[in-house]
């Protein structure tokens, strides 16, 4: 935090629920009085790790260089000693507080100061891949390429405050409620990341979600209440990056590929995230099969590179992938690298789905143009006057 303020009775809020989608929304009541001013956003393709990066920085994931955790680059993978692991028997290694443990143990060695998770990367393929998320989203310099609004907010000096993503929603709410009392700042970005994790495990008709509702509804009245104790004006904005499909059916995208008879990391290298399959091609009869077979798939497609253009997705050096395959909404690819076991939700489809749209909520008009998430960016650029 910097300490020039220049108005001291204006507080601007962006309040980030993860997950918050617009269908999400749209048959509950959810702070309609306070919040009158009401948007559907269009999402960005990818999971949050190219979404977030999106609302921080008003560009697109090919400008900021952050999409899907892991790529092929075998040459610069750090994950080299990994290897060793594949020793160890799976029925240990594949266990969710294991690997949680060996992610820890993993980041604190590189120290990596974003959000780090090896989720399920086979140890014996890990050194053929790099991570795309090393440094901290949430803090000036954070980007892969270019700068995010807390580069702009320390370059004007302005008094502001940042929720820490690794803390609890409580922990974040009583630190901003701290800093207002204080008058320490004249914009914050609070952080709230649990409505994402319950969507994926009941889905969005659960009536857990509109008890959550409820939750972030007296916590966000308390909030308005105490900064118009200390601001003559209160300026509350609340975002989102997606919304959440509900799953209908598992793709086991993995073993048709597997039945190819390709050799992983020989004829070609792939990941399988939950909505997407990502290849690299070592040779021709590999691009060839894989492709092949993708497009007899049924419950996806293959995404051309003008389709990949459209969405700001088209990476050079196909850093991402060669080949991109898309999951339709409700289908989950299991299992997949980032999980065995069977969600309720999903989110990480094609933009166009309704169930992706996320959605921007206000008590006053926004000041700027605002259709996609990547203009969240430049509605706090104006709210915070850098």
């Amino acid at each position: 935090m910097n300490a020039r303020v220049d108005n001291p009775d204006i507080l601007s809020l962006v309040i980030f629920i993860d997950a918050l989608g617009w269908e999400v929304l749209r048959d509950r009541a959810f702070m309609e009085e306070e919040l009158p001013y009401r948007k559907k956003l269009r999402s960005v393709f990818g999971f949050s790790s190219a979404c977030i990066p999106s609302i921080l920085t008003g560009r697109m994931p090919e400008d900021h260089k952050h999409w899907s955790f892991f790529y092929y680059d075998p040459k610069n993978s750090p994950f080299k000693p990994l290897r060793l692991l594949n020793i160890l028997p799976k029925s240990v290694v594949d266990r969710g507080r294991v690997r949680n443990a060996i992610s820890k143990v993993v980041k604190k060695a590189y120290g990596f100061e974003g959000y780090f998770q090896l989720y399920n990367i086979p140890f014996k393929h890990a050194h053929l891949f790099d991570y795309c998320e090393k440094t901290d989203l949430f803090s000036a310099g954070g980007m892969n390429e270019g700068p995010n609004i807390f580069d702009y907010l320390e370059e004007a000096e302005r008094l502001y405050h940042v929720s820490n993503w690794r803390a609890s929603e409580e922990e974040n709410l009583n630190s901003l409620r701290q800093d207002i009392a204080n008058k320490r700042m004249n914009f914050g970005f609070l952080y709230m990341a649990a409505m994402d994790a319950l969507l994926h495990k009941v889905g969005k008709e659960s009536p857990l979600v509109d008890e959550k509702l409820a939750w972030y509804e007296e916590k966000l009245r308390q909030i308005i209440a105490e900064a118009r104790e200390n601001y003559k004006d209160v300026r509350l904005f609340v975002c989102s990056d997606h919304g959440m499909a509900t799953i209908h059916t598992h793709l086991d995208l993995m073993s048709e590929i597997e039945s190819l008879g390709l050799v992983f990391g020989v004829d070609y290298t792939a990941t399988y995230d939950s909505t997407m399959g990502r290849f690299w091609f070592h040779s021709e009869a590999a691009r060839v099969a894989i492709t092949k077979a993708l497009a007899g798939q049924t419950s996806g497609k293959i995404l051309s590179r003008d389709e990949l253009k459209k969405l700001g997705c088209a990476f050079e050096g196909d850093q991402f992938g060669e080949l991109i395959f898309l999951a339709d909404p409700g289908v989950l690819i299991l299992p997949s690298h980032m999980g065995t076991s069977p969600i309720t939700g999903m989110h990480g489809y094609h933009p166009d789905d309704p169930d992706s749209d996320a959605s921007l909520l206000s008590n006053v008009e926004p000041g700027v143009e605002v259709h996609g998430i990547q203009d969240v960016f430049f509605l706090m650029r104006s709210e915070a006057g850098v």
